[in-house]
This record gives C-alpha cells, structure tokens and sequence, in this order.
C-alpha cells in the first residue's frame, strides 16, 4: 500500500519549476491525486498530494532540487481516513462569493471572510479579478475610474439562502462594496444573452425627464417618474400620464437629445467585450424605441424593444403607438428572445434599475439591479452599486487578462 503524502512548496517562481518537481516525482512512480498552484508577486505556493510507495523518502529525493531551485519543500503525511472526508467534502455544494470595489481592503476580505465562516462554508480559492493596482498617487488619479476585484471560491451546504444573501447585502452596505453570492454552476460561464434596461442603466439620464424638461413640464414629469421607479404607481398609467405632458414638443428636440446621451460607465466596454464573445444584446426599455435605436447603431445593440412615441407633422402628439413595454411585458420579451436564439433563461443576463425592471431580473439567471432603488435591490438576485456596467464581467467571472 503506498503512503499518501502533502509536499509543500514555497519560494520564488522561475521557468521549468514545475517540470522539474514533477519529474523527479516521476523517478518513483507517484500518482498525483491532487494539485494547486499560485503565484503572487512571483513568489510561488505549489501544493501536490501524492501517492507515494512506503520505501520512498520524497522529502529528501526533492531536497537536492529545492537547494537547486531555492525554493522550500515541506512533506507531511496525510492519514487515508482524512482523505477519504475529504473525497467527500468534494460533494458539497459550491458558490462564487464576488467582492467588488474601488479598491479592496483587508477589512473587507477579513469581514467577507467571517461571514463565509459564521455560515460553516469553507474558502477554497480566493482570486484576483481586477488588474493591478498602480502604487504611486499620480497614476492612481490618471486612472478614470478604478476597479477592483476578489473571487472566492465557497465550498459547503447553505441552509438559509435568503438570511445568507441578506447578511451579505448588509455587509456591503456596511463596507460600501458590492457582494455577489452565485451558485457555481456550468451556466455561470457559458452565458450568452444580455438584455439591458435603458434609462439610468445604460445610458445615464431619464430621457422623459430630459424631454419634459425641455417642454417645461419638468418637475410634473419627473414627480411621476419617481413614484413609478419606485412602484408606487402602475407604470402603464404613469407612462401614458408623462407621455401626454410631452404633446407638442418639437421633433428637433428629440434629436438634441438623441446626440446629448451619455453612456454609463463601464456601457461600452461591457457591451464591446460580450459581443467579442458571441453574446447576443438586447435594449428592454420602458423609454422611447427613438433613443433606442440611436444606442443600437451606437453600439451593435441585436435587439431594441421599447415604446413608439407618436409624431406627426414633426411635433409629438402625447401618444404611443403598441402595446406599452412594462415590467410583465419586458419579462417576455427577454422570454421570446431567448427561445429564438435557442438560449435557456439560465444562460440570460438582465440589468435594470427600477421596479418594472423586476419581472425580467427575476427570470434571468443573473438578474443585476444596477445603481437601483433599495426595493429593487432588495428584490433583485445580485446588485451592483459600486462599480460601473463592465463591473458585471467580474460577476461572469472574467478576469482584467480575459477582457484586456
């Protein structure tokens, strides 16, 4: 019977390492039954469990070739009955807990940590998303905005998953972080379809607000948007009530508008990157199909849904033409689009701010209230406060490498 055996090993990293250690693992017929490696700032962490035969001193056969390497090898023997627990614990249930930040503190992954703790999971891997962290001020404040990232990897049993997800959200709230809790499963990287709202997610601005303005209407207009985005009104309602404020209001304004929008941060990178991937996009916007249509051009957009505002004779009449786009109705759309892309609601992305955007977050495997409402927050699957759209390559587990 051969010996089971833990070889550590620490030191600065250099080509050939690996190779070198395994090879003369190889000199004594060893199988290896598990294997981790990690480098930071250069500086190596190789794990191997080993199956060794009893006659074998592993540690000094490595020693030669550590002295070589300048590199540290500790060997510990590990007993079969510990293996076979842990041949088990490899059942349980895994997550991805995402920490995302401007930057990442120690008391945020000490937090993060004792949550993960208090809940009787285990960390096996903590990894670094983001890109590295300039050290001196100057190139800090030259950096537009800065990101930062740390996956841990969660294995264990969740009893509670609502306290869980509630604990964490009060722990970002607390840190001003965002905390993203996923099952890990094989959808979490094989996503294929993002559907967006539009006002306030991926543009920067209610866009009836910016018209109703315009039309001097603003502060009726935006009184009722904010009640609708809230859920106090129903929308449908609330829509055609802001719309008829609009009647009269010249075409021209509308393309003044259409050439002022603002992408939000991270739009255009989030949006460049998934498409670079073969992801389908789409717009599901309460708003205007006008404005829609200009961010479709704009960006590569697959699929715009909205609302037609009517105009006639180059003025707008306060009318919409179809079906109103509300919450139920987006929550379809995404629905239909999936089926003809032949794409499972697993695999669908949606993002949205307000509370008709709930129905599609809802149904989508990742559902993402972005810069929302605390009710939509609360209700949402995964929220995102602290870092802009492309914040949301993170939660599909794409590191700064991947995205470049």
């Amino acid at each position: 019977m051969k010996q089971l055996i833990l070889i550590s090993i620490s030191g600065m990293d250099s080509p050939g390492l690996t190779s070198s250690i395994t090879g003369i693992l190889t000199q004594f017929d060893v199988n290896i039954l598990d294997i981790g490696q990690a480098v930071i700032h250069d500086n190596l962490s190789l794990g191997i469990l080993a199956e060794v035969p009893q006659q074998v001193d592993i540690e000094q056969a490595l020693q030669s070739e550590a002295v070589r390497l300048r590199i540290a090898v500790r060997c510990q023997a590990i007993e079969r009955t510990d293996y076979g627990k842990w041949v088990q614990q490899q059942g349980k249930h895994r997550h991805i807990i995402t920490l995302l930040a401007r930057k990442i503190t120690a008391r945020q992954i000490s937090r993060l940590s004792e949550l993960v703790a208090a809940h009787d999971l285990n960390i096996d891997n903590i990894t670094r998303l983001s890109g590295r962290v300039p050290l001196d001020e100057e190139s800090r404040q030259e950096q537009e905005q800065t990101r930062a990232c740390v996956e841990f990897s969660v294995r264990g049993a969740v009893e509670d998953l609502p306290i869980l997800r509630r604990a964490c959200m009060e722990l970002a709230s607390e840190l001003d972080v965002d905390i993203a809790w996923q099952e890990d499963n094989l959808f979490r990287r094989n996503r294929r379809l993002v559907a967006f709202d539009m006002d306030s997610t991926l543009i920067e601005m209610e866009v009836i607000d910016e018209l109703a303005k315009r039309a001097g209407v603003g502060s009726q207009v935006a009184a009722i948007t904010e009640q609708a985005m809230r859920g106090e009104l129903d929308f449908k309602q609330s829509f055609s009530q802001r719309v008829g404020l609009l009647k009269g209001l010249p075409e021209e304004t509308l393309e003044q508008v259409a050439a002022e929008l603002r992408l939000t941060e991270g739009a255009e990178r989030l949006v460049t990157t998934v498409r670079k991937l073969g992801y389908k996009t789409a717009i599901l916007s309460g708003g205007f199909t006008y404005f829609g249509r200009v961010l479709q051009e704009r960006l590569g957009i697959d699929y715009v849904y909205a609302n037609d505002m009517v105009i006639e004779n180059g003025v707008v009449t306060g009318e919409v033409s179809g079906e109103i786009v509300d919450g139920e109705r987006k929550a379809q759309l995404l629905t239909d689009i999936a089926a003809s892309e032949s794409i499972n609601l697993e695999q669908v992305i949606a993002v949205g701010d307000g509370a008709n955007d709930l129905p599609m977050l809802s149904i989508a495997g990742l559902g993402i209230a972005f810069r929302a409402k605390p009710i939509v927050k609360a209700s949402a699957k995964q929220s995102l406060s602290t870092l802009g759209l492309d914040g949301i390559l993170y939660l599909m587990g794409l590191s700064e490498r991947d995205t470049g």
